[in-house]
């Protein structure tokens, strides 16, 4: 069975969803790759380096999906940006696998589901620890908290570490990181590496510990948030006064903040606001946000997806897709995730949709012409799935 690798469509992405060192995984699992010529250049992978692996490498996207039952791609559907979506290219026979946005963009699968495609969303893989290899989204996360900090360092007028020179003693940035999951704790750890004071808050009591490991002081404020993630682990949205007095109870760590890093994001909803305008201008002159939730909304509400704004002296980040910022590494670790779950799969060369499979059934979203997943259908108001149309 091949597998199609192809160019990224999506506005500014500059992934490619697998690179040389998987693809001994995926022969393992009986595919043959053919991938887009082009395809991993923009990640600092040559078509070369593919074929020295044993890839077949065709001049264009038509070449490959003429040869593939499975499409693998980082985007397939393009993004809500101007990204060309490659719905129309896929056939009936294309099983597709990728970061599908299905709860962000269920008419995007809805739209993929009506060429009559399989599709497999990424998104969607369950936090258990079989899955580990395959989770995408923490792969993801680790990149982008790590490079929320670089932003944030290169924006702010001072240095994150406490320096003592000839020319007197220079304090340390003072940081604070709101959200600790994946992300929010790889930007922990960046920011206390560069040197700043960090703290971090969180939701989730049980994450204090983790926070502390960092080397991070995790700031504890009087509410009760005991039903803040669901059972894989994802955050749950809260109520707007669970919001509000949370608001009210960060304000004085905001406000002795020099940066200020949200991570804060529901899956399928628009990020909650964490920081209000009265909140950032109570920050210091110079003082540094970075939305990492831009993408949803923002957890700023002076957020502007995409740009910088400035308010008084301070500056908001809005920064979209930042995993692309670090093409080279997000590669190969989405190239290894994706691998992992291929290998799932597929067995021998055989496609196996193994509907007892908790990871197969949970990341199948379209099928038989069909959207099959129980949450994207009632989000696109559609009907129960019959017996004969359910996954």
């Amino acid at each position: 069975m091949i597998a199609a690798v192809l160019k990224e469509t999506a506005l500014g992405e500059r992934r490619v969803a697998t690179v040389p060192p998987a693809l001994a995984a995926l022969a393992k699992a009986g595919l043959e790759v053919v991938i887009e010529s082009g395809a991993g250049e923009a990640a600092g992978f040559p078509d070369a380096a593919y074929a020295d692996k044993g890839a077949r490498v065709v001049a264009s996207r038509r070449e490959a999906l003429e040869a593939a039952r499975i499409v693998l791609q980082v985007r397939p559907l393009g993004d809500s940006r101007g990204g060309v979506s490659g719905v129309d290219d896929f056939r009936r026979d294309h099983v597709v696998v990728g970061l599908l946005d299905p709860l962000g963009n269920p008419a995007g699968v809805q739209a993929l589901a009506a060429r009559g495609a399989t599709a497999f969303a990424l998104e969607l893989i369950p936090r258990i620890t079989r899955a580990q290899p395959m989770d995408v989204l923490s792969s993801s996360a680790t990149i982008t908290g790590y490079k929320a900090v670089l932003l944030a360092a290169n924006a702010l007028p001072q240095m994150f570490p406490m320096l003592m020179t000839a020319g007197g003693t220079l304090p340390p940035a003072r940081a604070f990181v709101i959200g600790a999951g994946v992300a929010g704790l790889q930007a922990i750890a960046t920011a206390k590496r560069l040197g700043a004071v960090v703290q971090a808050y969180d939701v989730r009591p049980a994450v204090k510990e983790q926070v502390e490991s960092l080397g991070a002081k995790f700031v504890e404020l009087p509410l009760e948030a005991a039903d803040a993630q669901d059972q894989g682990g994802y955050a749950k949205a809260m109520d707007e006064s669970f919001y509000r007095r949370q608001r009210e109870t960060m304000l004085k760590v905001v406000a002795a903040s020099d940066v200020v890093i949200t991570t804060a994001a529901v899956p399928g909803k628009r990020a909650p606001i964490l920081i209000t305008a009265e909140m950032v201008d109570a920050m210091p002159p110079g003082a540094v946000v970075v939305d990492v939730a831009a993408e949803q909304g923002g957890n700023c509400e002076l957020t502007r997806p995409g740009e910088t704004v400035t308010r008084g002296r301070v500056i908001i980040l809005g920064p979209l897709n930042l995993p692309s910022s670090v093409p080279h590494h997000a590669s190969l670790m989405y190239g290894r995730n994706a691998a992992s779950f291929l290998g799932l799969l597929a067995s021998g060369g055989e496609l196996k949709v193994d509907l007892a499979d908790e990871i197969v059934r949970e990341t199948l979203v379209a099928r038989g012409g069909e959207v099959v997943h129980p949450r994207l259908r009632e989000a696109l108001g559609l009907p129960a799935a019959t017996a004969a149309a359910a996954p």
